[in-house]
């Protein structure tokens, strides 16, 4: 013998082949071999190890209790196990689906820019009510009768429900639609007293009417905004059939006042109960929202946005006649624009994750960031452009679109359009900053004088500001990085 009787059958283990054997049908199933089935996919597609070992420590695997399970020292142990048990299988990337997450219907958008618009007509149709005083005592710069008091209220409503729909929205994302609920029903009335403090604040001798007008709006304004927030756009748009219907009677027919104030209060009361009654639906909520700062840079926006629309129709207002010149044909066509304008972006960020699958470099994507911009913002602004062309042709004793207000309201197009994109990647605050400082610049230019359609109002501030504003989109939405959802 050369060495010790021991060694020859170890060293024949060590070089002959293991021959597995069959376990035992009384025998107990290998949790290894479960194991190992229920992680086969994850095992496939690893490149390593160590990412299985990541996986297990993430499910919860302690060491102590994988030796007590499955006898192996540590995740790592048993990670190289599973690695070396499963043959290696990398999945092809999974095709694009059929329909993009962003997908938005045509029609829904259209019926919301409609419901926007809706409204507008109620001055119309409440217009003798509002001109109870003299022609031209609204500060002595000619905007119509009752016109400072209606846009007080308006404006201060148009900064409280944007601020109060994205805090409603901020608890729909959450998935809680009964705190979205609770903070409707809070802030709703909230903002109804405060617009109608703010229009008894700015009313003179002889606005008793448009007081009471301003009013029953800001209430409109507060229910409208919960219905259109917990998506109820089809009640709202049934609640304001007899306003309209009664508004666009008006030119074919002298509408009794008795009959005017009827359909204003019919469509008014539809519209708060039924408000009233989805807000009353939804089980009180607890817990703590987000923060209420967070809203603010909605709420400046909003009203951002409100003064410029109202700045494009007082260049279209006569001076003189009554607060119906509040709907003059930019406004109708700015917001009826907000259909179109609310489609797009959804077209926006569905073009954008397409670039983004089909880009495989920075600068790819940065560039076909710029051609799905560039044609979703062309289609706003044909949609725009072509709303003008029709309510100027259809509205009564509306002026001839020149050149300039044509290109001033387009350029306030690409102001809203450009500032409703950001605020949809998250970037409110520049939004609400650029439109803000514009909305501030053109109140500046009305009330230091000089002639308000000049082209320093028109022209060159909301041309400056959409300057800036596209050159903050490129930047922000040129990054892959700010299309994360």
């Amino acid at each position: 013998m050369s060495g010790p009787l021991w060694v020859a059958p170890d060293v024949r283990r060590d070089t002959l082949p293991r021959i597995p054997r069959q376990r035992p049908r009384w025998a107990a199933a290998d949790p290894l071999d479960e194991l190992t089935d229920r992680l086969r996919e994850l095992t496939a597609a690893a490149v390593h190890p160590d990412e299985i070992a990541a996986v297990l420590e993430s499910d919860g695997m302690t060491d102590e209790h994988i030796r007590l399970t499955y006898g192996r020292e540590s995740s790592f142990a048993l990670a190289e196990e599973l690695y070396a048990r499963v043959p290696r299988d990398f999945p092809e990337p999974e095709a694009a689906p059929a329909a993009a997450p962003w997908h938005a219907g045509l029609l829904a958008c259209l019926l919301r820019g409609l419901v926007f618009a809706l409204p507008g007509l109620a001055y119309v149709l409440g217009a003798p009510f509002v001109a109870d005083d003299p022609v031209g005592e609204n500060g002595g710069r000619g905007l119509p009768a009752g016109t400072t008091v209606l846009l007080a209220g308006a404006l201060t409503g148009w900064a409280w429900n944007q601020a109060l729909a994205h805090r409603a929205y901020t608890w729909l994302g959450f998935g809680d639609r009964p705190a979205a609920a609770r903070a409707l029903l809070a802030g709703a009335p909230t903002g109804a007293f405060l617009g109608t403090a703010v229009s008894v604040a700015a009313a003179g001798p002889g606005d008793g009417g448009a007081v009471v007008f301003a009013a029953a709006q800001a209430l409109y304004q507060g229910a409208a905004t919960a219905l259109l927030v917990l998506g109820r756009e089809r009640l709202l748009l049934h609640a304001l059939v007899p306003m309209a219907a009664g508004a666009l009677l008006t030119p074919l027919y002298d509408v009794p006042p008795r009959a005017r104030a009827a359909l204003l209060v019919l469509s008014s009361l539809a519209v708060l109960t039924l408000a009233g009654r989805e807000l009353l639906r939804a089980q009180p909520s607890g817990g703590r929202g987000p923060s209420l700062l967070r809203s603010v840079p909605y709420g400046i926006f909003g009203l951002a946005c409100g003064v410029l629309i109202l700045h494009a129709v007082l260049a279209e207002a006569p001076a003189g006649g009554t607060g119906a010149g509040i709907t003059a044909p930019g406004a109708v066509a700015l917001t009826l624009s907000m259909g179109p304008a609310e489609w797009l972006l959804h077209r926006f960020r569905s073009g954008s994750n397409a670039g983004l699958r089909a880009s495989s470099t920075p600068r790819a994507f940065r560039r076909a960031t710029a051609v799905t911009l560039t044609k979703c913002l062309t289609g706003y602004l044909a949609a725009l452009l072509a709303l003008t062309l029709a309510a100027t042709l259809l509205w009564p004793g509306a002026p001839a679109l020149d050149a300039t207000r044509g290109a001033g309201l387009l350029l306030i197009g690409v102001m809203l359009w450009s500032g409703l994109l950001l605020q949809a990647f998250g970037a409110v605050t520049a939004a609400a900053t650029v439109c803000g400082a514009a909305a501030l610049a053109q109140t500046l230019v009305l009330f230091t004088g000089g002639p308000y359609h000049s082209a320093l109002s028109t022209l060159v501030v909301p041309g400056s500001a959409s300057v800036v504003l596209a050159a903050v989109v490129c930047v922000r939405l040129g990054r892959a990085t700010a299309h994360r959802y």
